[in-house]
């Protein structure tokens, strides 16, 4: 259900069929749904709403700040939203998933357990009987501190914050620990660093069992030198990001929109860094979500 695609565009595409002309982009109308407006997802879409408009002379598509994954998925299947990010595992389950079409594997994201460096707490379980904000309801952030903390049994008094309302209250002390699940580094989180001390958790003695009972989760070392950590280098959760459509987007859109993607994606870089992890090869990579026919279509040309 592409809503708020032009109407041109579908008189457009339909006088490409009688014709046997290649359909132009040039009329589409494009909400994007994001995330919080320091999180990697909103620095994303920022960019690649410059790129689109720029390269394929369409108006700038409207990047919308949202409380994450889940939220941006609803806001897709329901015509809320043309384009979207979510992670990989908030699309499980979801109503309405079966829609959902992939233009592309984005970066990973690391799931950041951040806490006060005055409280001595250095692993999970110790949160039991604190304050923490476990994410945005609705948000993949959510989805993962709320699996994690119960498959481990730990009890904390939670709150839902999104990023910025889960730093400002640990700044001012209503608060000892959130979750966070984002790109690499993540601006709200390097300013809380210069400002407060903090540390992040090792979650190497949860990832394991954990990750047995969840297999879409990975694992990676988030190096101290991303936000200039004293307490050492962390083991933590990582789980892919998606760039998602619907099956109802024109064929034509979402090939020109990945392809403007990958040769944009200089100046998608500098919109984020995350971007630089951006791969063709491992972009097609977006199971449980299919990739779009028009994104299927880039690739093969790609000869990914």
């Amino acid at each position: 259900m592409f809503g708020r695609v032009h109407v041109a565009v579908s008189l457009l595409t339909a006088a490409t069929v009688l014709t046997g002309c290649s359909s132009s982009v040039s009329n589409i109308k494009i909400t994007m749904a994001t995330g919080s407006e320091t999180g990697v997802y909103y620095a994303l879409g920022s960019g690649l709403a410059d790129i689109w408009s720029g390269r394929l002379g369409i108006a700038r598509p409207q990047v919308v700040r949202t409380d994450g994954s889940k939220d941006n998925v609803t806001r897709l299947v329901t015509g809320q939203a043309e384009v979207g990010f979510s992670q990989a595992d908030a699309v499980e389950g979801m109503e309405g998933a079966s829609k959902l079409r992939a233009l592309a594997r984005m970066h990973d994201d690391y799931l950041q357990v951040i806490v006060r460096a005055d409280l001595p707490v250095t692993k999970l379980g110790e949160l039991s009987g604190l304050r923490v904000s476990i994410g945005a309801t609705g948000s993949g952030v959510e989805i993962i501190a709320s699996r994690l903390l119960r498959a481990r049994n730990v009890t904390p008094q939670a709150v839902n914050l999104g990023l910025d309302d889960s730093a400002q209250a640990m700044q001012e002390g209503r608060i000892d620990a959130f979750f966070w699940s984002g790109g690499l580094p993540t601006s709200r989180i390097t300013d809380l660093t210069k400002g407060l001390g903090v540390r992040m958790l090792d979650l190497k003695d949860e990832l394991p069992a954990f990750r047995q009972q969840y297999p879409v989760y990975g694992s990676a070392t988030l190096p101290a030198s991303i936000y200039n950590l004293r307490s050492g280098p962390v083991i933590t959760l990582v789980v892919r990001n998606f760039l998602l459509v619907t099956e109802s987007m024109p064929d034509d859109v979402a090939e020109a929109l990945v392809r403007q993607l990958f040769d944009g994606q200089p100046d998608l870089v500098k919109a984020h860094s995350a971007a630089r992890t951006i791969e063709q090869r491992s972009a097609i990579e977006t199971s449980p979500v299919p990739l779009h026919n028009g994104a299927m279509r880039y690739y093969r040309e790609a000869k990914v």
